[in-house]
């Protein structure tokens, strides 16, 4: 399946949209303007995702949101792999979305799950479940690891926001990729997905929710958002 018009209110011949790459050089002027735009949203996401896990931490009340099978899921640190892989998808973004109007619309809808994950942290504080893993079940991933649970702070469990930025780029990117590449960037999102609990970062109903989050807010805030104004 091709690029799709519809998704970015984009009325070119469907055949135009075939010649156009997945990846390109989208020229300074837009890297410029994408990383203005993403270090506006990154200062977004450390007042929400950071202010939310400062002010569990001073709560004492917590709601459970895990099952008690889970804590039967096994450890595998290689997915840390995977879980740090969500930093391409952000890096890729400026040369698959070459406009402004469908870069912003991304941050955009970024900012949207950032808002209501934000919500959920605030409803739902949770601690972790599972135990820490000890050093010598590491490996080598010892080093990535450290640094991706240092990343992920604490208490901000439900809805998982790692999912939901994997499945929103994800969404979006594989609109413009035949059926082979949209397969390959989905089992990606599955795998980033699968990534948060295999490394005990997060449980099945955070992995459910950020899922669901994103799709909500690519499929009522991206497309407006990317169709609002064709000539910028």
């Amino acid at each position: 399946m091709a690029y799709s018009p519809a998704l970015v209110g984009i009325s070119k011949p469907r055949e135009i949209e075939r010649a156009q790459p997945f990846l390109a050089w989208p020229g300074w002027a837009h890297l410029r303007y994408a990383a203005l735009l993403s270090l506006a949203n990154t200062v977004w996401f450390v007042l929400v995702y950071g202010g939310m896990d400062s002010l569990t931490a001073r709560r004492s009340f917590r709601i459970p949101v895990h099952f008690p099978a889970e804590l039967a899921i096994p450890f595998v640190p290689a997915m840390t792999l995977f879980y740090m892989s969500i930093y391409l998808l952000f890096w890729m973004a400026p040369f698959v979305l070459r406009t402004r109007r469908e870069f912003r619309a991304l941050v955009i809808t970024m900012a949207a799950a950032i808002f209501c994950g934000g919500i959920g942290f605030l409803l739902f504080p949770a601690d972790l479940a599972f135990a820490p893993p000890r050093e010598e079940e590491l490996g080598i991933w010892a080093g990535m690891f450290h640094l991706a649970d240092k990343l992920n702070l604490t208490y901000n469990l439900l809805p998982s926001l790692h999912v939901a930025f994997a499945v929103i780029c994800v969404a979006i990117f594989s609109a413009r990729f035949p059926v082979a590449g949209k397969v390959l960037l989905w089992f990606w999102a599955a795998m980033v997905a699968a990534s948060t609990v295999l490394i005990h970062q997060h449980h099945l109903l955070d992995v459910a929710t950020g899922w669901l989050l994103a799709l909500v807010c690519v499929k009522s805030i991206f497309g407006r958002f990317a169709s609002v104004s064709k000539s910028s």
